[in-house]
């Protein structure tokens, strides 16, 4: 399990990195001289979790910025991470049940199951990666992005 989880994990750091170095390396921007903004960049969780791979310029200079505490980024901020959660929890891993119950067991079904199966995980696929995206958009505007 770790052999497959680990490099998956890696990778999203490994691009942020990498596109960092090629923006400094292109003189898109100074290189970073505080080792805690870069890492920060390179984890940064609502950019990380929603994706794409983040060109540094987008973004590093907002982690420099004072994001004071407003309850209104909770009250905005909220509704998106809710909905994510409940796309993912709720509708993703419902879906979830019914593919695995028709492709784990390919003999014991029929045809139109397939289809059914194959349709729900079109869906299933959909509600996970929109709800990764809604919860880190959320979770940013709640932090002050």
């Amino acid at each position: 399990f770790l052999d497959v989880l680990l490099p998956v994990g890696i990778s999203f750091y490994t691009f942020q990195a990498l596109g960092y170095t090629i923006d400094v390396y292109r003189k898109d921007i100074e290189a970073e001289k505080s080792f805690i903004d870069y890492a920060l960049f390179v984890s940064f969780f609502p950019q990380l979790v929603a994706g794409p791979i983040e060109r540094s310029g987008n973004i590093l200079h907002q982690l420099k910025e004072y994001h004071p505490f407003r309850f209104d980024n909770i009250k905005e901020g909220i509704l998106p991470a809710l909905w994510g959660l409940f796309k993912k929890v709720v509708v993703a891993d419902n879906l979830a049940v019914i593919v695995n119950q028709v492709y784990n067991s390919p003999k014991e079904h029929t045809g139109a199951e397939f289809l059914v199966a194959t349709a729900a995980f079109a869906f299933q696929i959909y509600c996970d990666f929109s709800a990764y995206s809604d919860i880190a958009r959320g979770s940013a505007k709640m932090l002050g992005f």
